[in-house]
């Protein structure tokens, strides 16, 4: 009979030592607000700066003219005639190229004008 007591205070002794040596367990909300402020996180660092990047340059792209130098996906030239979803772009050498107006990369400042 002393054999079960034994074996019953030892198997207790052990429960209560992994007890207090567990780690408090996380609650379900603390979960959500973790998720929620990588959210917010991942908003403000990555999101947030592309769409502005995205409006400057739709608005960049919406007030080209015709003379205007730019650098096309690493091409420069000068703008000979646009259209309505692309523009034709004059090169130095007189070549013309056509292009996507989302192709633009930049609207560089006039050095020269085109002759």
């Amino acid at each position: 009979m002393k054999y079960p007591l034994l074996f019953l205070a030892l198997f207790s002794s052990l429960h209560a030592e992994e007890v207090q040596n567990a780690p408090p367990e996380q609650s379900f909300w603390h979960t959500i607000w973790m998720l929620a402020f990588a959210g917010l996180l991942f908003y403000f660092i990555l999101f947030r700066p592309e769409q502005k990047r995205r409006k400057e340059m739709e608005k960049i792209r919406s007030e080209l003219k015709v003379g205007d130098k730019v650098n096309v996906i690493g091409i420069i030239g000068f703008i000979a005639k646009i259209e309505e979803e692309t523009l034709i772009v004059r090169m130095y050498d007189g070549s013309k190229l056509e292009f996507v107006k989302g192709a633009v990369s930049e609207v560089l400042a006039d050095s020269e004008k085109p002759a």
